[in-house]
């Protein structure tokens, strides 16, 4: 049995995750996806500010950038995208936000798994590959050093 890798070309997938910046793969366009597409036909973005990563979107520019940050009216924002579930990535080491940040999410029934940056990026992956309705909110914070890939 010939095994192949399955790519997600209509998603997007995060790729690396630095201190300070990830890697999302961006999805390919219908009319460009072809039978034999792999991920070196999609394009890379590499972000250094907090960002919110679902499958069918890449939303820049979230106002957080360091757990201290981090208030309630930032994860009410993710409401419109109608996750099953986020994955709040705190920087390069854990950091619980206290409960009424995550409040708004838990009272529609969303779940919220807080965790470092790069297990949450691997996480993502792992559910968006299993066609669940997941969102990553990264948190990218200034100043740290070491490296992951995904």
């Amino acid at each position: 049995m010939q095994i192949h890798q399955d790519y997600n070309l209509g998603a997007y997938t995060i790729r690396a995750y630095r201190a300070g910046e990830v890697v999302i793969a961006q999805p390919l366009p219908e009319e460009r996806r072809r039978p034999d597409s792999g991920p070196s036909d999609m394009q890379l973005t590499t972000v250094t500010a907090s960002v919110v990563v679902t499958p069918q979107r890449l939303l820049t520019g979230w106002a957080p950038q360091h757990h201290r940050e981090l208030e309630a009216r930032h994860l009410e924002a993710l409401l419109a995208l109608e996750p099953e579930l986020v994955l709040l990535g705190t920087g390069r080491r854990l950091h619980f936000p206290p409960s009424a940040v995550t409040t708004p999410l838990l009272r529609r029934g969303i779940g919220v798994e807080v965790m470092d940056t790069a297990a949450a990026c691997r996480t993502y992956n792992f559910l968006m590959a299993d066609g669940r309705r997941v969102a990553a909110a990264l948190l990218m914070i200034e100043g740290e050093n070491g490296s992951e890939s995904v």
